[in-house]
């Protein structure tokens, strides 16, 4: 140990009060997250600003953004907070057949749709006692919601990951198209001419009717005709049965057995980009019995 460093000025309360900053970029919701009050947390970054010789977070109209220096230290807070609840405080190994708490996990809407059945099953026979959430989540409310929910894992396409986060690739998804094949016969492959004069149904969770693929094909001189747009893959799918529609969606999605319908697929007469999935998970986590369990589990029955 290090004796020209004044011990006595640090506080493991510090680094707890310097996560939840990082985390919540808000002096108030830092507070709230801690159950302390605005001033005593407000005295606690005065307190790191002195010790780290650093403003840490500045104001930006209603935001606390790190600066630099903060944004180097993060992960390294992040490490020893991890290490000391999960290796000097945690109670005892974690087992998983004796376990009675709550497996929270967020998916996004093609994940829940996909793999929230399997999830269960799995998790229900290796953890009996326990119970299981499922919350919904998209790219632009997983981490909001990963700390508001306290999500142990997350399933989805993330491009752009937070920091705050690791990640493991499950496998990279690709797109058909997907119609009644009473309406159209039986097609073995569409030709451009034929997929550009029929009307397509959007899956689209933000209600936009322009896509990607729209986008490619004006580079190609093309356009399609967007006829409907839902935020759920099962009110597309409805919509298909029986109507002259055709829709692009993700392949495993279109591969999910139990629907009383004549829908087919086919590979698209154009280029779409495949995506990757990836499961998530908040780095605090990383070393704990539990998310390590979880993370296991989920990649033995996804990939």
């Amino acid at each position: 140990m290090r004796h020209d460093i004044n011990w006595k000025s640090i506080d493991l309360n510090l680094l707890v009060a310097f996560s939840a900053l990082f985390e919540s970029q808000s002096v108030s919701a830092a507070a709230a997250q801690l159950h302390v009050s605005q001033s005593a947390m407000s005295h606690s970054l005065a307190r790191l600003r002195t010790l780290l010789d650093d403003p840490l977070f500045e104001r930006h109209g209603h935001t606390m953004l790190p600066t630099e220096r903060a944004i180097s230290l993060a992960s390294t807070v992040e490490r020893i907070l991890d290490q000391v609840t999960g290796e000097l405080l945690s109670p005892k190994m974690f087992l998983p057949e004796e376990y009675q708490g709550v497996c929270r996990i967020g998916l996004t809407d093609y994940a829940e749709f996909i793999f929230a059945p399997v999830l269960f099953d799995v998790i229900s026979r290796q953890a009996p006692e326990s119970q299981i959430c499922f919350v919904n989540v998209n790219r632009s409310n997983y981490v909001r919601l990963t700390e508001e929910q306290k999500l142990d894992v997350v399933v989805g396409s993330f491009p752009d990951l937070d920091a705050r986060f690791q990640s493991e690739h499950l496998y990279d998804e690709e797109h058909v198209c997907l119609f009644d094949e009473s309406l159209f016969g039986k097609v073995k492959a569409l030709k451009l001419e034929q997929y550009l004069s029929i009307d397509h149904a959007l899956v689209s969770p933000g209600g936009e009717l322009v896509t990607g693929i729209d986008k490619h094909l004006e580079l190609m001189g093309e356009s399609r005709q967007v006829r409907v747009a839902a935020g759920n893959f099962l009110t597309i799918r409805q919509l298909l049965r029986r109507r002259k529609l055709l829709a692009i969606v993700p392949k495993r999605m279109a591969q999910i057995e139990g629907f009383d319908d004549q829908l087919v697929m086919t590979k698209p007469p154009i280029d779409v980009n495949d995506f990757a999935i990836s499961l998530i998970w908040p780095s605090r986590q990383h070393t704990r019995d539990k998310n390590i369990w979880l993370r296991e589990l989920v990649k033995e029955e996804i990939q």
